[in-house]
C-alpha cells in the first residue's frame, strides 16, 4: 500500500480531490488537514496556508490517481508524493475488498 501526500490550496480543494479519488475507487481512504507551507517558487521564498490530502491506495493505482489529482488540482505544479507504507493485515483485506 502507498500513501499519496498532496498539498492543496485549501480544505475545499482537498475534499473535492479526495471525493473524486474515492468515487473512482482510486483511494480507499482520504485524510485532510490544514498546514502552513514555505517553499521556493520562481526564485522567491513563498508561504501560504494550505490543506494536505493523504490518500491511501495501492501502488498499481498510483498513475490513475495522479492523473485524477492533476485534473482537479489548481496548482501549476502540484506536489504528489508517493510514500510506501506498511499496514495491518485487517486493513489490507478491507482495502483490497473496496478497491481491487
Amino acid at each position: 500500500m502507498i500513501a499519496l501526500y498532496v498539498p492543496c490550496s485549501d480544505e475545499k480543494e482537498a475534499a473535492a480531490i479526495g471525493k473524486a479519488l474515492l468515487e473512482k475507487k482510486l483511494a480507499v481512504c482520504i485524510n485532510t488537514f490544514p498546514i502552513t507551507s514555505m517553499y521556493l517558487w520562481k526564485g522567491d521564498i513563498e508561504g501560504s496556508k494550505e490543506a494536505v490530502l493523504i490518500a491511501k491506495t495501492f501502488a498499481k493505482k498510483h498513475k490513475d490517481a495522479e492523473l485524477e489529482i492533476k485534473k482537479h488540482h489548481s496548482y501549476e505544479v502540484p506536489c504528489i508524493i508517493r510514500i510506501p507504507v506498511e499496514i495491518n493485515e485487517d486493513y489490507r483485506r478491507y482495502a483490497e475488498q473496496e478497491l481491487l
